[in-house]
């Protein structure tokens, strides 16, 4: 099993010793703290969790070594708040809703962006919000809203697209942000009793953006070692080489296993666009609840460009309901795995998604279900 695994890595060579060290590590930690329960390492990238699904990394890992998908894909984190109010834009006339694919079929209450277009609604999938912006310049006769979702990778372009809509005057643009803040939601897992995590391996893109330093408070207040990581299943190998030698030597550091991208500053010109746009708000996550400061809103001074000033979306929403059965909310708090849910594989399909962890691309569930993942 191992040998054709290790197929499926650019360098097998380097893989195969990576795993040797790990299963070294791992029975100095059995030996040592003889500990009961498997040692906890969660990735927070939903990238990072297709690719370990799709190596089968789980797989080769020592049983005491326990990897756990957490919070990482930024659609299925969407509370199903914000997807009612992202449909509920679709009921405005003269309004065009633009949004990246993996929101279509994302299900609301009583819809879905992709129903709403069947019914006749203007939806229009975009790859970047510059597209979307690039719609309302053709069109100054209608309006058109883009989508906001995302983590700290994409937000500072959402922010750049708002001050061109600014300067071009286009007065027919707005967005409507449900953007969230990684390092404030891994903080509240930090905290969960239930989960007890011993490890986590960062987001690389995210990293990017952001640097080290809102990390540290999970090594130096918490406790929690930490290593930011590329995106090739050798990367995530050394990620929990690295966390492993941290674990057995009693340490708590943020480090970096991905200097080809980050820097310990990140991006300074990225971070200060954003915060020219955007203040810092409450948000409501789906699985980890309402998290303070977490989230992105669009400023004052950038208002005429917030969707939910515009149109006032909150008296537009309908009340909202959760997916009966569905558990995608403690997946992506990482206190459940996706095969225990009661839906998932049965009703639950990607072909079918009952929950938004089996629409995304990037969902723990869809992961799971596509490479055959029951464990």
């Amino acid at each position: 099993m191992e040998a054709v695994l290790l197929e499926r890595f650019k360098d097998p060579a380097l893989a195969r010793e990576l795993i040797g060290t790990i299963e070294t590590l791992a029975q100095l930690h059995s030996g040592s703290l003889a500990e009961e329960r498997p040692l906890r390492l969660m990735e927070v990238c939903g990238s990072h969790t297709v690719a370990i699904a799709k190596s089968g990394i789980a797989s080769v890992l020592p049983h005491n070594i326990q990897l756990i998908s957490g919070p990482g894909c930024p659609v299925c984190v969407t509370a199903g708040r914000d997807v009612d109010r992202i449909i509920a834009l679709t009921k405005i006339p003269n309004v065009t809703l633009t949004t990246f694919g993996d929101m279509l079929r994302v299900p609301g209450s009583t819809s879905s962006l992709q129903q709403q277009k069947a019914h006749g609604a203007h939806v229009e999938v975009v790859y970047s919000p510059l597209d979307a912006l690039a719609l309302a310049a053709q069109d100054p006769s209608g309006h058109y809203v883009f989508v906001g979702v995302g983590f700290e990778t994409t937000t500072p372009l959402v922010a750049a697209t708002i001050q061109r809509a600014a300067a071009r005057g286009l007065d027919n643009f707005t967005v409507l942000a449900v953007h969230k803040q990684v390092p404030p939601a891994l903080n509240a897992l930090a905290v969960d009793d239930e989960l007890a995590l011993d490890g986590l391996i960062l987001p690389g893109h995210v990293s990017t953006i952001l640097g080290v330093e809102p990390f540290v408070i999970l090594a130096e207040h918490y406790g929690i070692p930490a290593v930011i990581c590329g995106f090739e299943p050798v990367d995530i190998l050394l990620a929990i080489n690295m966390l492993l030698v941290q674990i057995t030597r009693g340490q708590a550091q943020i480090e970096i296993a991905y200097s080809r991208a980050v820097n310990p500053e990140g991006n300074p010109t990225a971070r200060c666009t954003l915060s020219e746009v955007f203040d810092v708000c409450d948000a409501s996550w789906r699985g980890l609840g309402f998290i303070p400061n977490s989230g992105h809103c669009i400023n004052a001074e950038y208002a005429a460009f917030d969707a939910g000033r515009r149109f006032d979306v909150d008296a537009l929403t309908e009340p909202t309901v959760e997916p009966k059965g569905c558990r995608c909310g403690s997946v992506l708090r990482g206190a459940l795995r996706p095969s225990d849910c009661p839906l998932f594989g049965k009703p639950c399909t990607p072909a079918n998604p009952i929950g938004p962890c089996m629409v995304s691309s990037e969902g723990s569930c869809a992961a799971s279900y596509s490479y055959q993942l029951v464990g």
